[in-house]
């Protein structure tokens, strides 16, 4: 194929001369390229054009084809236009045609990118690992527990509501997102809004935060899984060098009653053998570091690293088992609930509807939380996966598709749970409230370890319990670290393009030695802090500005345009609104909560002391404190007035490439 340059200047594509000029000639816009010459108009191919279900209903001359305003400020490289043409059959003959307004290697380098970016081997590897990073442990422990303590069946009104007016919304505008600009967290704002660059550093490091202590719950899972293979569990007897005189066996054929100092032999083997907590003093000092929980968090990033390191086409493989195993056991372990005595008593308790719960706000700010912290916008790897779709693919019908399937399984997820906990309240003659007041891990680790161990085939249920922990945790590790990836190597294409495997190798090296702190005899007080402050308000005030920037910066209409390049028809007024204005006001709302009343932290017989709740703050504003920190930085890099470099800086500066049929094309 040779190539050709001409040398005919053009002023920038989208430049307001541009669209001035259209008047005084017939061919100035043709097939949505504007130019200031009409001999140097570039002629696509008919076939092109038919392949592109939106180019021709682009109406305005200063609009090009990915929908991109006449507003773009950034000077013009010299106007170069590269034409390369093969010679073929007439049936068969393909034009490649980019125009750009970047410099000559950058311009190259983006079209090299585009060309050369991985893609999904099927769609269906695609969804399943959506839905895999969407349904993680959180919808096993958290759902239920937030659905009975508000309301029981009530809550369900406050969760679709939010779902549907932010949730949803949120997640279909970053799958949209990722798709049309195909970049990751970080250099996808050049294309955006630039100024808000500094959002994708924060997302990075809040990934990195996560998979600090989000794995090491993984490793205690683990340990389980090993301390399973046994005749009898360990945690079903209180005989071992662990236990303490307050151990008590009620489900023994002794006659053995429940009292207020009880100890169940499930939570001593959980506080004092898996975590041995007993050897910490607190957040002050946590003691030494468990080897063998270090060995099982190792394992666990190994596999990790051989799942991601050759990319989505390796990954997308390993969801295969990692996100459809989950719900052969998860329908495997609600089949046996429903067959236990006393399981209608956890279902109605679950399901019973409180609606004086509706008239509180806490209600509404758990519904919010719960749902958007559910579906997972803002972490980069709804950003990070879409990227890798077919320009045309349907992400709409992905976006309602995957949420749907993800609140499913958080609702079912609350049978297999309280049909346990009514079981478990029936052994022990107390009501349900008084077995369902463990939450979150200890809701896994103790409650529902110590009722499997209690079933017949115990040994059995125990192994496809914490086999179905680790595919969940690991389909949610693979999404967070992929989403950093795929940034930082966007970012960096010439630093770490060709050198991923050694990217990731560092990158699962850094997050094993960020986890130490959690592997210490103490490290459970320290999950716990991170989980409620370094991500939670970090998280919510991403998203937000995301929303913000994309919404009133961007521009809805032309975000609007983007989604109907890509799938023939334009968002309705519903997604518009919900992007402009409910969908910021419902992150705001949850964020205010947050900050107005900070959670006050308990584990165990442990209270945190007021300090942690500054360093918590602290560790949360590390992650956002990028975002001004680049704002700052790019106003005083930016030449000209204030004016000028504010106008700049919310202008995206680079050429976003879109697929155009046989033909590849840069738009501005």
């Amino acid at each position: 194929m040779e190539k050709k340059t001409t040398s005919n200047e053009k002023e920038p594509l989208t430049s307001k001369k541009d669209a001035s000029d259209c008047s005084k000639g017939e061919d100035c816009k043709e097939n949505g390229l504007v130019v200031r010459n009409p001999k140097s108009a570039l002629r696509l191919v008919e076939d092109g054009n038919k392949a592109h279900p939106s180019q021709g209903d682009k109406g305005e001359a200063a609009q090009i084809s990915n929908g991109y305003s006449g507003v773009q400020s950034s000077a013009p490289c010299n106007g170069e236009v590269e034409d390369a043409q093969g010679t073929a059959p007439a049936a068969t003959t393909t034009t490649t045609t980019t125009t750009s307004t970047t410099c000559g290697a950058e311009a190259q380098q983006q079209l090299m990118e585009l060309e050369d970016r991985e893609t999904w081997s099927k769609k269906i590897d695609f969804l399943l690992s959506v839905i895999g990073y969407a349904v993680d442990l959180g919808n096993v422990w958290r759902f239920p527990y937030i659905c009975y303590q508000n309301g029981g069946g009530a809550f369900l009104i406050p969760y679709t509501i939010m779902a549907l007016f932010g949730g949803i919304p949120l997640f279909y505008m970053e799958l949209a997102l990722g798709q049309y600009h195909r970049n990751g967290c970080i250099s996808i704002w050049r294309k955006i809004c630039p100024i808000f660059k500094g959002i994708g550093f924060a997302i990075c490091i809040i990934d990195l935060y996560v998979a600090s202590y989000y794995n090491t719950i993984m490793a205690w899972a683990f340990y389980y899984l090993i301390s399973s293979f046994t005749a009898e569990l360990p945690w079903t007897s209180c005989t071992n060098p662990w236990n303490t005189g307050n151990c008590t066996n009620y489900f023994s054929k002794d006659n053995v009653s429940w009292s207020l100092h009880s100890i169940s032999p499930a939570e001593e083997f959980y506080t004092r053998q898996v975590l041995q907590v007993h050897r910490s003093n607190g957040l002050d000092d946590l003691g030494g570091i468990s080897w063998q929980l270090t060995l099982c968090l190792l394992l666990i990033f190994t596999i990790v690293y051989f799942s991601i390191w050759k990319g989505v086409k390796t990954s997308g493989k390993v969801v295969w088992v990692t996100a459809t195993f989950p719900y052969i056991i998860l329908f495997i372990l609600l089949v046996r609930g429903a067959t236990l005595p006393g399981a209608w008593r956890g279902v109605l308790y679950y399901l019973k509807p409180d609606w004086q719960k509706l008239l509180a706000t806490e209600v509404w700010v758990d519904a919010a939380a719960q749902i958007f912290f559910s579906l997972g916008p803002g972490f980069g790897v709804l950003l990070a996966y879409s990227s890798y779709n077919k320009f045309h693919n349907n992400c709409y019908q992905d976006a309602l598709v995957t949420s749907t399937v993800n609140c499913l399984t958080s609702f079912v997820s609350g049978f297999v749970i309280f049909t346990v906990l009514g079981y478990m309240a029936e052994m022990r003659n107390e009501d349900v409230s008084e077995v369902a007041k463990d939450t979150g891990p200890s809701l896994l680790f103790i409650t529902y370890a110590e009722a499997i161990a209690n079933m017949p085939a115990s040994t059995f249920f125990a192994i496809i319990f914490f086999l179905m922990l680790l595919t969940l945790g690991l389909d949610s590790t693979f999404a967070g670290l992929e989403g950093v990836i795929t940034g930082v190597l966007d970012e960096f294409p010439h630093v770490w393009g060709k050198r991923r495997e050694l990217f990731v190798l560092g990158l699962t090296i850094l997050c094993f030695l960020g986890s130490l702190a959690t592997l210490t005899f103490g490290g459970a007080y320290v999950v716990k802090l991170f989980e409620e402050y370094a991500t939670g308000p970090a998280v919510l005030t991403v998203v937000f500005l995301e929303a913000v920037a994309v919404s009133w910066f961007y521009g809805i209409t032309q975000f609007c345009n983007d989604v109907k390049e890509m799938l023939g028809s334009a968002p309705g007024w519903y997604w518009r609104v919900c992007w402009v204005a409910i969908s910021p006001l419902f992150l705001l709302f949850v964020t205010c909560s947050f900050l107005s009343s900070p959670p006050e932290l308990r584990l165990f017989d442990y209270d945190y002391p007021y300090w942690t709740t500054v360093v918590g703050y602290c560790i949360g504003t590390s992650s956002i404190i990028f975002i001004p920190i680049y704002m700052i930085y790019r106003l005083v890099i930016t030449p000209g007035t204030l004016k000028e470099r504010i106008l700049k800086s919310i202008t995206p500066e680079t050429a976003t490439e879109i697929p155009f049929g046989d033909i590849r094309m840069n738009a501005v």
